[in-house]
């Protein structure tokens, strides 16, 4: 199925299910408002490691591309039906050359969505696009300009954490990069911590399949005590730009500092792939993980996740809603390969 949108004087604007992996590509790579999740490869992680249905909205005119909008569509016991662009990621959303294009590609999401009986549409864009969607704006980027060189970074940062970097390699600890190979370390600092938070944790699966697809875009690093991983995240890069959309640390081993170990090393692999900005990933103002990364240096940039809602109040699916307290709180009490075992079938339908 397909819409035909009017644009007067240009040609009009169709929107269909796309199926032309390197076009789609061809046109994301092309785009400066498009990220590193807007590329086709996520499609497949969507739908072989969770499982879910997705639709990948393409804009034409004249058989040109005009627009990409990536849609995941859910159905979960627990939550319901809904669509997100993009799921378990920090960015998606519309990617347009113009407004009549960027207009039509909603509608047609809007469209699909209630096709799906579902009771909302969500669009985790970097600022609000269009009006007549009701916004949230609950999270923020934390983001540190780069200079050209680590030196130049590590005179500009505060003292407080040149001081917890040097504590770290003071106690033996050691940081180093890895791909697939460092997934057993990576994972099973990540999955220790997720338990302790309270919060089901992704499968493995999702972290081989981001590094096998992207093997040029995604790294490990993982931080050691001797043998023992004590903390660990994967970086993702996208033009000049270095995310860390996973990163966890062991809380016993919170004094050794090594979650500055850590940044500090993720900071310099990125300056020497030559980005430009690092991204620490989402925070909520004023939380913890907020101050830890504004210690860096790191501004807040506003996000803007947009909603098309079928019915009721806006969603809100976050671990701070009142309603998963008593979860949380008996998640934390699990055994970690429990935890890990029944984690992955709910997380699935968290986006």
């Amino acid at each position: 199925m397909s819409d035909v949108v009017s644009t007067g004087a240009l040609a009009p604007v169709v929107v269909e299910t796309c199926s032309d992996a390197a076009a789609w590509d061809t046109y994301v790579q092309q785009q400066p408002d498009a990220s590193g999740y807007h590329l086709w490869g996520w499609k497949a992680i969507f739908e072989g490691v969770f499982g879910h249905r997705t639709n990948y909205l393409a804009a034409r005119r004249d058989d040109r591309f005009v627009g990409v909008l990536p849609l995941v569509l859910f159905e979960s016991a627990i939550f319901g039906r809904f669509v997100v662009s993009l799921p378990f990621v920090n960015y998606g959303g519309v990617v347009a050359d113009d407004d009549a294009a960027a207009a039509a590609l909603v509608a047609r999401a809007g469209e699909i969505t209630r096709d799906h009986r579902a009771s909302h549409l969500e669009l985790r864009h970097d600022r609000r696009r269009f009006p007549h969607l009701a916004p949230k704006e609950h999270k923020v980027a934390m983001t540190l300009a780069l200079p050209a060189d680590a030196d130049t970074l590590w005179n500009a940062l505060d003292r407080k954490v040149r001081n917890q970097v040097r504590k770290a390699e003071k106690s033996e600890l050691v940081a180093s990069t890895a791909g697939r190979e460092g997934l057993g370390e990576f994972y099973a600092v990540f999955a220790r911590n997720m338990r302790d938070l309270g919060t089901p944790v992704y499968t493995p699966a999702l972290f081989d399949a981001v590094l096998a697809t992207f093997p040029d875009r995604a790294r490990l690093i993982i931080v050691r005590l001797g043998t023992t991983p004590v903390a660990a995240g994967l970086t993702w890069r996208w033009r000049e730009r270095t995310e860390v959309p996973w990163a966890s640390s062991l809380r016993e081993h919170n004094a050794l500092s090594p979650n500055n170990l850590l940044y500090w090393t993720i900071l310099k692999e990125a300056i020497a792939a030559g980005s430009t900005t690092l991204d620490f990933g989402r925070s909520t103002p004023n939380e913890g993980t907020f101050h830890f990364k504004k210690q860096w240096g790191a501004g807040p940039v506003p996000l803007c996740w947009e909603y098309d809602v079928a019915q009721g109040a806006l969603p809100d699916q976050s671990p701070k809603n009142p309603k998963f307290r008593l979860a949380i709180q008996a998640w934390q009490k699990l055994p970690v390969p429990v935890a890990n075992v029944l984690g992955p079938r709910i997380v699935r339908s968290i986006p």
